[in-house]
């Protein structure tokens, strides 16, 4: 099987080598702090390491997704069996298609993006189910990106590193915003833990603008699971005080 892909060329991708950047990937969420959970191997889904995508973890409720990609819809089984144990499970129901990679959590706004893998109906669920412990959920348009958060993440409190090309700032609410280098499209994506980032190693020198900030970062090879449209958020669920499922 071959995971699914929206706007790469398809490259072969070195398994052995994408194992080992997932251990150094595991042993930076340590140094952050993060106790790690993980969930069985699911070897014959091929996309089931970005396991950001089957669930939006808040402090109150973890809300299980109903992914864009019909391929992907099995996956969420064993975070869901994981997650129970931290939190109350809701979930996301046909038609609705949601993936965890297109919300953004700033403060008490859960910012979607309008992807290909997350619709207008998976939007409202979204809304519906975290209205009460009073999150206000906001739809964010995107270009030429597979989720939101391949276009934006938090690099600190009310703070956004993210590519304008990709999804108009404005939408994002009163931000402090950090544009990527221009050279570096896919560098908007970075994991907020602790106090710090986890961050691709490749992008040289939006790393470089982010120190100049003081923001600390924790530097990992991502290289392989990039090639499957895949980011340092995608990878991990961070349950505050709980530690991170991987």
């Amino acid at each position: 099987m071959e995971c699914e892909l929206t706007h790469l060329v398809r490259e072969p991708i070195d398994y052995a080598r994408a194992v080992a950047q997932h251990a150094e990937y595991e042993a930076a969420l340590v140094r952050r702090g993060c106790e790690i959970v993980r969930v069985p191997a699911a070897h014959e889904m091929p996309d089931a390491v970005f396991v950001e995508d089957v669930a939006v973890v808040l402090d109150e409720v973890a809300v299980m997704t109903r992914p864009g990609a019909a391929s992907r819809r099995d996956e969420g089984r064993e975070v869901e069996a994981a997650l129970a144990w931290y939190r109350n499970i809701v979930r996301i129901s046909e038609p609705g298609t949601l993936d965890g990679g297109d919300v953004l959590h700033v403060g008490k706004t859960l910012f979607v993006g309008r992807s290909e893998r997350s619709n207008a109906d998976g939007i409202e669920q979204l809304r519906a189910l975290v209205s009460d412990f009073g999150y206000d959920v906001k739809a964010a348009a995107l270009h030429d990106c597979l989720h939101l958060k391949s276009a934006a993440t938090t690099v600190g409190e009310h703070v956004l590193l993210g590519n304008s090309a990709w999804v108009d700032r404005r939408e994002l609410g009163d931000v402090d915003w950090i544009e990527v280098d221009a050279r570096e499209p896919f560098a908007g994506n970075a994991l907020w833990v602790n106090g710090g980032i986890i961050y691709p190693s490749a992008f040289v020198r939006t790393a470089d603008l982010l120190r100049k900030r003081d923001i600390t970062l924790d530097l990992v090879d991502a290289s392989e699971l990039a090639k499957a449209e895949g980011g340092v958020t995608c990878c991990s669920l961070i349950l505050a005080g709980q530690g991170a499922s991987s």
